[in-house]
């Protein structure tokens, strides 16, 4: 029933996006794309930062669904969407191969942290190894709220506590619950619950609830965040808007693209960090 009720959420959303400005004639006309993409990227501001520029440049408008990054690629396949800009890189280039997708570019990374009551009841503060934090939180039945959506900090959450040999789903309920929501309300959800849990750093330097959580785990190579974008194949769906949609890509991965990303800041801190791929995968 959730799931059932969640897909006529997601299609309603889809058809009032489809549908919106559409009062008169010069608003129908006006070129758009549909944009399917997470909660990470919408809720820290960065697209009511770059999107404006590049409407300005091109005069296309691009409607964003943001949602896990798991629905929103299954959105994609589904046709309803021009673009997919999205997290999860191995789910992408498994988009791709399937041939729902016609090419993956790099976009901008930042990077997913820990974060949790200042008690640190489990004693991960300052902990380089993500897999072995996650394992000594386990250890001590400390509260963790997960994401539980399938999204890409999801997807992220789960390879971590497979590479610290702890199968947190059997004690589901218990110290590990699951909230079924973005980020935001995970992390409102895991403030409220005194629980760690995992973010991605741009949703966590945008986040306004966060009383007396700090960060305790962050750095290497397990906890990299790297964004990707991809043109939704025609030949799957002939409604692609192809045109507008490279129009997007090409520009995203622009210097131009590049340097509207760097420049998004809150508080002096920089959210997300250009790092494009112009040939591709």
């Amino acid at each position: 029933m959730h799931q059932y009720l969640t897909r006529i959420l997601i299609a309603l959303t889809i058809l009032i996006l489809s549908l919106a400005f559409t009062g008169g004639p010069k608003a129908a006309d006006k070129p758009y794309i549909i944009l399917q993409s997470t909660t990470s990227t919408a809720n820290s501001g960065l697209y009511d930062h770059i999107l404006p520029l590049f409407t300005n440049k091109t005069g296309i408008e691009v409607r964003v669904v943001a949602v896990g990054t798991g629905q929103a690629i299954r959105n994609a396949k589904n046709g309803d969407g021009d673009v997919l800009l999205v997290h999860a890189k191995s789910a992408e280039e498994k988009f791709v191969a399937q041939g729902y997708g016609v090419k993956r570019f790099d976009v901008m990374y930042n990077d997913f942290i820990v974060v949790g009551p200042p008690d640190d009841p489990a004693q991960v503060s300052g902990l380089k190894d993500a897999p072995a934090a996650m394992a000594k939180i386990a250890n001590a039945k400390a509260p963790f709220a997960s994401r539980g959506d399938n999204s890409g900090t999801h997807k992220k959450e789960l390879k971590l506590w497979e590479a610290s040999q702890v199968d947190p789903v059997k004690d589901s309920g218990s110290w590990y619950r699951e909230t079924g929501s973005g980020m935001g309300a995970t992390l409102n959800a895991a403030v409220g619950m005194g629980a760690y849990t995992l973010t991605d750093r741009g949703t966590w330097i945008s986040f306004k609830n966060r009383g007396n959580f700090k960060i305790h785990v962050q750095g290497g190579k397990p906890l990299f965040n790297q964004y990707g974008v991809i043109l939704v194949n025609p030949k799957k769906h002939p409604r692609v808007k192809v045109k507008q949609a490279q129009v997007f890509i090409d520009w995203i991965v622009s210097a131009q693209g590049q340097k509207a990303i760097a420049a998004y800041k809150l508080g002096g801190q920089q959210l997300f960090f250009p790092k494009a791929s112009k040939s591709g995968s």
